[in-house]
């Protein structure tokens, strides 16, 4: 019944629907924004957008409002689902928060099977603001044969100068007892497993963010490994200006790459 909505919906702007998740047992709100001359005998690019702590499937939506335009003029699907405040984890702790494994399986094959995609690596980018920054990088990372490229803009790169934060020990414990998983779940502990090329990676960050200097960090440490990236340092905040702002710069990114 689901496939059958969507394929009457398919020329709309903009498609809200539930995808399942066998992993958590429950369905999970997303917005799908598709060009207004969608094609189904055409593949189209897909930028996976993450959104921050406390957010949802509709704060992409709200903050960038030209989304739909976007899509129509650039030929891109966006997708954004809903991620809790999961950190995009599969949690050792939380049977109800497995996002790693939602977002770069489950709604991958969602997407693909129900709208005329470029089905592999190179078609797909994922990126997101805040705790969606750090999703973004954590998932490209650990699955770099599903997203060709990623973008995070205000990321929490690094979790652990936040142990108190945004609900993080509800997913991973307390920081002082558990230092080896909080090692092991933050980003910029994961760029170990990069090759340079293999991965387009976008990362920005305003100088008057709180996360400004994890992401000096991470840049840093991306530049030690000889790993190729765009870093970017602009005027700006941890709020919706900023990001209204930064997101165009990340999807000229992505169309870059789509175009190689």
């Amino acid at each position: 019944m689901l496939l059958f909505c969507l394929v009457l919906s398919v020329q709309a702007e903009t498609i809200k629907t539930n995808v399942r998740s066998d992993a958590m047992d429950k369905d999970i709100p997303c917005v799908i924004i598709t060009p207004d001359n969608y094609n189904p005998n055409e593949t189209y690019p897909v930028i996976y957008l993450l959104h921050g702590y406390s957010g949802n499937q509709n704060s992409w939506p709200d903050l960038k409002k030209d989304l739909p335009e976007i899509a129509t003029q650039d030929s891109i699907i966006f997708v954004c689902p809903n991620g809790e405040n999961s950190w995009y984890w599969d949690s050792p702790l939380n049977k109800d928060s497995q996002f790693e494994t939602f977002v770069s399986k489950e709604l991958i094959s969602f997407i693909d099977k129900n709208f005329s995609t470029q089905n592999d690596r190179t078609g797909r980018a994922i990126a997101g603001l805040s705790m969606g920054g750090h999703g973004a990088l954590w998932l490209a990372i650990r699955h770099q044969d599903v997203f060709g490229a990623a973008g995070s803009t205000s990321g929490g790169v690094d979790i652990r100068p936040f142990p108190d934060k945004w609900e993080m020990k509800k997913q991973l414990g307390e920081y002082e007892s558990n230092k080896d998983r909080w090692n092991s779940h933050t980003v910029i502990n994961q760029i170990d497993k990069l090759q340079n090329g293999n991965l387009a990676i976008i990362i920005d960050c305003g100088f008057n963010d709180f996360f400004f200097e994890v992401n000096n960090n991470l840049h840093d440490a991306l530049l030690k490994q000889g790993i190729d990236h765009d870093y970017i340092v602009r005027p700006g905040e941890h709020n919706s200006k900023y990001w209204n702002n930064s997101i165009d710069y990340q999807i000229l990114f992505f169309k870059k790459y789509f175009k190689r």
